[in-house]
Formats: C-alpha cells, structure tokens, sequence
C-alpha cells in the first residue's frame, strides 16, 4: 500500500476562491450572520439548518466561513474528514480531552510532553475528577498495562517535547481501537512528516503557532478529526468549542491558509539543515539526539512511517549534562555566533533554543523529570531556516567546541 501524501492531499481538496474571485480566500469578520427568513433562525439553533444544510452561518463563534476552509484544509493535510481552529494548541488539546472526558474518566497519556500538556492533565484535570497515568511513550505496553475500566483516551505527542522519543501511533491505535479508546496524538513537531490519522489516530491536535505558521507572528490551534466529533465539539449545548469559546480570529485563518502550501517545502529544509547539524555533532563527540540520526533508539520505527521525502523534522536535542552548562552554550550560539535565538516555542524561520527544564517543561517537578528521561541541561533547538547552511555548521561547531561539549 503507497504511503499517504499530505502535500498532494491539501493540493487536491476543492480550492475557494475569495468573494470576488479572488485566488486567495476571503476574510469574513462579521461576528454574526444575517438570515433572510425569519423562520430559518430558530431552525438553525435546533440544528435542522446550517452552511451545508440548506441554511446559513450563524455566529462566528460557532462556525465561520474563513476558519471553515481552513479547517477543510487541514483535514485534507491529515486526511481527516475535516476539523477545528482554535485560538491556541492549548485550546485544542483541553477542548479534545474535555470532550471525550467527564468526572470519574481516566486518561493514560504520556511522561514527556509539554509542560503545559502535563499541568492540564496532572494539576487542573484532577480538580474535575479526571485523571491521568503518565507512560513512556516509547514503552507501548506500558499505555495498555496503565489502562482500567474508567479510561477513555489514550494521548501522546508523536515526538515528544523535549526528548524526541517516538510514540508508535499504529501500535497505540490497535490498542485503542480494542478498547473502545479514543486515540488522540499531538503532531505539532512533524506536520506533514507523519501523518498520525493515516497510522491510526482518531484525533490529531496541533499547536498551528509552530511549523505551520512558520513565522511565530500568531497563535492558533487545529483538531482534525471526524466529522461527527466537529459536531459535537461545536454542539450548541454541550460542545466544548463552541461554549468555552476559544475562537481562532478569521485574519489569523486567512494567514495560516496562505502558508500552508509551502509549509512541505519548509519542513524539508528544516529537517536536511537539523540532519547536517545532528551528524556534525555526533560526528565531534557531543551527546545529540535526532530521530534521522542511527544512534536514535527509534530510528528505524520514525524512517517507516514517516511519509516519503519529508525527512524527520527540525528538531533536535545536545545533552549539556547540566543547566550551567545549557546556559552557557546557548549564551555563546545567541550572542557570540549570531546562530540563533533564546526563545521558547519552535518552528519559527530562525533557529530558537531553550533550555527545555527551566522553561517549557518547567511546570513538571525534578523528580518526574529524572524519570521522564530530561536532563538538566537539555538544549532544545527548532532549527531555522537563514543563513547558508555552511555557516551555521561553523558557528554551532565554534560553540560546543568552547564550553567543551566536543569528545
């Protein structure tokens, strides 16, 4: 069986054109929609009418007709029936979780994720009678032996923040699908590199701030899914989207539209420039993990369900052993080399690092962390996109090679 293309996929999904022809969409900012007959309005809050049921847009909070092709484009991306914008990952993945769970549920989710991710599910889900048990998420048996009666999610980012292990989504799939759980993957540090649907998973969240904008000039998120979880998630009652409100702007929509066709192209370049960078490292005696590298323990398992010619993303991780030691090295890439930027997040055209213990993994104790497998001095690097490759080759070897990372 050929391997799912994204790139073709969004290429082929029906194209909207703006209001007047335009080749791009157009930005519809209205906050409420007007209906021409009086009777269609109560129709449309009993649900009977709607954009595709012989009816209208309502309230841009509900649905509306820019974050609408949106959405259909990102579903088209994963090969979803279609999806949801929000106003942040954040808002993605609470909206998901919260509308699958109900007080007395369990989640089994995994030990490394973003911090935030852990706060959600170990320090404020709880309050609402939902908890979690945290896996590694490379150990697959360990998600089915955590399972019990009251489990009904099995969540996991695909590459794990900060440590890039790899969740085997088809594993985890047949496990969910067994159980009666729905599997629910974070895939904001591969778009287009895998493609967690086409492996198994039933929801796919992202965090649209990182790779996909490609420009850390806007916050948004995405759940792509089916078309009977839309529904419910924008349900006028009891849909989380729809009543928590975290609505993306139809300008941000717009942009994010715009640059997803060049986003395969970004990815591509991300990973061949982290690629050269890892082999470089590895090749001095620095402790540097990246999945496209042999050494990774899932080398083997990222290069096979990866899709073809996408790479294996622009992430990688130097183990510093220590935090002064992380300190320093980012010190001397910021400010001595000009390679790159202090900075949370990821996925922007310039390289950004972050000592991941002290910043977005920060909400996580010590100790989970020692388990989780983080180091201390664990430097995350997104690697950018400016300058020639050959410099930026030089600068980082410069750098590792003062604070004595070299072997």
């Amino acid at each position: 069986m050929s391997r799912f293309d994204p790139q073709e996929a969004l290429i082929n999904t029906r194209r909207e054109f703006g209001e007047h022809g335009g080749v791009a969409i157009s930005v519809a900012r209205a906050s409420t929609f007007t209906v021409m007959d009086s009777h269609t309005m109560p129709e449309i809050f009993d649900g009977l009418r709607g954009p595709e049921k012989g009816g209208c847009f309502l309230y841009s909070r509900h649905f509306n007709p820019t974050l609408d092709v949106l959405s259909r484009y990102l579903g088209a991306m994963e090969g979803t029936e279609y999806g949801v914008c929000t106003a942040s990952g954040m808002a993605a993945i609470s909206c998901t979780l919260l509308q699958i769970c109900r007080a007395g549920d369990h989640i089994v989710a995994s030990d490394t994720i973003y911090g935030g991710t852990r706060a959600l599910l170990n320090d404020l889900l709880p309050s609402m009678d939902i908890h979690t048990t945290f896996v590694n998420p490379a150990d697959t048996a360990a998600f089915e032996a955590a399972i019990t009666d009251k489990t009904k999610v099995i969540y996991t980012e695909v590459l794990a923040n900060p440590t890039l292990r790899l969740a085997d989504i088809r594993a985890l799939s047949v496990i969910a699908k067994a159980r009666g759980l729905k599997l629910v993957a974070d895939n904001t540090f591969t778009p287009m590199v895998i493609s967690p649907a086409q492996l198994g998973a039933d929801v796919v969240v992202y965090s649209l701030t990182k790779f996909i904008s490609g420009a850390s000039d806007m916050l948004g998120g995405a759940i792509c899914c089916s078309k009977d979880f839309v529904l419910e998630l924008m349900d006028l009652h009891t849909g989380r989207v729809m009543l928590f409100g975290p609505t993306m702007d139809p300008r941000v929509a717009f942009d994010v539209s715009n640059r997803l066709p060049n986003l395969a192209i970004r990815m591509q370049e991300h990973g061949r420039r982290a690629m050269a960078m890892a082999q470089m490292l590895e090749g001095h005696g620095v402790e540097v993990c990246y999945p496209g590298l042999e050494s990774h323990p899932q080398h083997a398992l990222f290069s096979e369900v990866a899709n073809e010619e996408m790479g294996y993303g622009g992430i990688i991780a130097i183990d510093c052993k220590t935090n002064e030691r992380a300190q320093e090295l980012m010190n001397s890439l910021q400010n001595d080399e000009s390679f790159g930027l202090m900075a949370v997040s990821l996925g922007y055209f310039d390289t950004l690092m972050s000592c991941s213990s002290t910043s977005t993994s920060s909400e996580i104790p010590p100790e989970d962390q020692a388990k989780m497998g983080l180091s201390p001095g664990l430097v995350r690097l997104s690697i950018g996109l400016t300058g020639s490759l050959n410099k930026r080759l030089e600068q980082l070897e410069r750098a590792v090679k003062k604070v004595g990372l070299t072997g």
